[in-house]
């Protein structure tokens, strides 16, 4: 059998995901947990062959959750299942040691067969996010670009992001700049807002 741990935010969506999962003849769903905090305590405890995990979950998101698992779990194969079919959370997602990449509209067959494929060895990624992200090429952010535009959205001053960041004001207005001139926007909102569309954040 197959162990699957389940993590998913929306009680609904996982009670099905389990249910689906556990109709198949070889997938057994260990363990199941709604919010990113609690991923690596479930997979300890229940040492699941393959993680689903949700990119967007109260806590600790999905892409966090991935390379904590890959730090503390290793054995156990990571394979993200979202709605969010954005081209830089697939590479966010490679880079945190996730072996595979869905979008959730598709058949739960493909998903039964995406674990047993992870399972394996193999990479199996939705192809029309692969195509797009080889087209969207990687974020042009720096860490602490993304950092900063991450907060900057909610309508915090400067002197607030400085004062939270621990850094100057002219230095935070500088990386605000950049990061407005790669994104091709005209204010940190909107740079914020396409950041946001493309997986950078």
């Amino acid at each position: 059998m197959i162990r699957v741990l389940l993590a998913e935010d929306q009680g609904m969506m996982r009670g099905a995901l389990a249910l689906l999962l556990g109709l198949e003849p070889d997938i057994e769903v260990v363990a199941q947990v709604g919010d990113g905090t609690q991923v690596v305590p479930a997979a300890l405890e229940a040492r699941p062959d393959v993680a689903l995990l949700d990119i967007e979950m109260p806590g600790r998101g999905g892409l966090e959750a991935a390379a904590d698992l890959r730090d503390r779990l290793p054995a156990c194969r990571v394979l993200i299942l979202t709605t969010f079919g954005r081209p830089g959370y697939l590479r966010r997602a490679m880079d945190a040691g996730a072996r595979g990449f869905l979008v959730k509209d598709g058949p739960v067959e493909d998903l039964a067969d995406a674990i047993r494929r992870v399972l394996r060895g193999e990479r199996v990624v939705d192809p029309a996010l692969a195509a797009a992200a080889l087209s969207a090429g990687p974020s042009p952010l720096t860490d602490r670009e993304r950092e900063i535009l991450a907060i900057a959205g909610d309508g915090a001053t400067i002197a607030d992001l400085a004062a939270r960041l621990h850094l100057s004001e002219s230095t935070v207005r500088n990386y605000l700049s950049s990061a407005i001139g790669k994104t091709g926007t005209r204010n940190r909102v909107e740079a914020a807002g396409v950041a946001r569309h493309n997986g950078w954040l």
